[in-house]
């Protein structure tokens, strides 16, 4: 079982930048892909971004266009998501998953985060 804590959500302006960690309570942290999944009011969930196990690549969503990072400390069991050029069409609800799979689809992960919303105003 791996639980995942999501942090670093909260409020932003346009054009601004936040941080997203996701720290795991397990050290086979480092055995799972780890996405970021978001869902906006009335959305479906969407996969933004994921990353490997090593860290050696990553996936991301078109609609991102560079604005996002994503990387991985596993000698931390962490994950990050830097946000930059924010836009209000980012504000949702941010989740962190980890999955056995190089995956896009939400069910390919077993274990999920709680969630951390993200705001941003124009």
């Amino acid at each position: 079982q791996v639980q995942l804590v999501e942090s670093g959500g909260g409020l932003a302006q346009a054009g601004g930048s936040l941080s997203l960690s996701c720290a795991a309570s397990e050290r086979t942290f480092s055995m799972f892909t780890i996405a970021w999944f978001r869902q906006a009011p009335g959305k479906e969930r969407e996969l933004i971004t994921r990353i490997t196990r090593s860290g050696g690549m990553t996936y991301y969503a078109d609609s991102l266009k560079g604005r996002f990072t994503i990387s991985r400390d596993n000698a931390k069991n962490t994950v990050y998501l830097q946000m930059s050029s924010l836009k209000p069409e980012d504000t949702a609800v941010y989740y962190c998953a980890a999955g056995q799979l190089w995956s896009s689809s939400a069910k390919s992960y077993a274990y999920w985060g709680q969630g951390t919303q993200v705001t941003v105003s124009s």
